[in-house]
């Protein structure tokens, strides 16, 4: 069983997060001790490590929830899971295509910069008059 403190150093976040997660009701299932510390279970802490990879998906926290509901319905869910997945990778394939249009971007302008600093292109600019 780990702390609450345990289970942030061993899955990289910080006690704030994790105190928000349980009192949001996505860490279900969690035990308290006599004093009435949460005392998590590797089960817990498997779970708190796929809530951060939904997290960093830019899952929204209703749909983390909706998300953990499904999972707590058993294999009858797994359609909806698989959906929802789905369309968040959908999500973040969007961000990847924008990313490499804004490296795509920024490398152009660098080459474009080099070539004036080398005299090789004149400087033409949008924003002012040369």
């Amino acid at each position: 069983m780990y702390t609450m403190s345990d289970v942030c150093k061993k899955v990289g976040i910080s006690y704030e997060t994790l105190r928000f997660y349980c009192n949001e009701g996505l860490v279900p299932n969690v035990k308290r001790d006599k004093n009435n510390y949460r005392k998590f279970d590797e089960r817990n802490v498997n779970w708190i490590k796929g809530l951060q990879c939904l997290r960093k998906c830019d899952m929204s926290l209703n749909d983390m929830k909706k998300y953990m509901k499904l999972c707590m319905v058993g294999e009858s869910s797994i359609t909806e899971r698989k959906q929802m997945l789905a369309k968040q990778k959908g999500l973040l394939i969007s961000k990847i295509e924008e990313i490499n249009d804004s490296v795509k971007y920024i490398d152009d302008k660098q080459e474009y910069y080099d070539g004036v600093l080398a005299g090789k292109i004149e400087l033409t600019s949008n924003l002012i008059d040369i």
